[in-house]
């Protein structure tokens, strides 16, 4: 195996288990306080979102392991798939300047 994809699968990248997601006004966001609850457009039994990168790749089922939750994968994307994700978004990509830029737009010091 190359060295560079050695190195490569030894990275550490953030895994998400998403229960759901809901769009709310903001003036519904300001309201919350503790012990509120937030109904999710998700029924209980249904499998839930595996992303990395913010990009789907799989979905399970929650367990318990322990004392802990876990998630039991019942389907995945193909490798390429996966690491396609792993990959830099489109929508990123555009927001990150350049070294140039941030020189260009640093203060001077005199």
């Amino acid at each position: 195996m190359p060295a560079t994809l050695s190195s490569l699968l030894r990275l550490e990248v953030p895994l998400i288990v998403r229960i759901a997601d809901r769009k709310m006004k903001m003036g519904e966001v300001l309201n919350l306080a503790p012990g509120a609850i937030i109904e999710m457009p998700r029924a209980a039994d249904e499998e839930l979102d595996i992303l990395a990168n913010n990009k789907l790749i799989g979905s399970g089922r929650v367990v318990k392991v322990g004392e802990n939750f876990g998630i039991r994968i019942t389907a995945m994307g193909d490798v390429e798939s996966r690491v396609a994700a792993l990959g830099p978004s489109d929508e990123t990509s555009a927001d990150v300047p350049d070294e140039a830029d941030e020189s260009a737009e640093s203060p001077s010091d005199g």
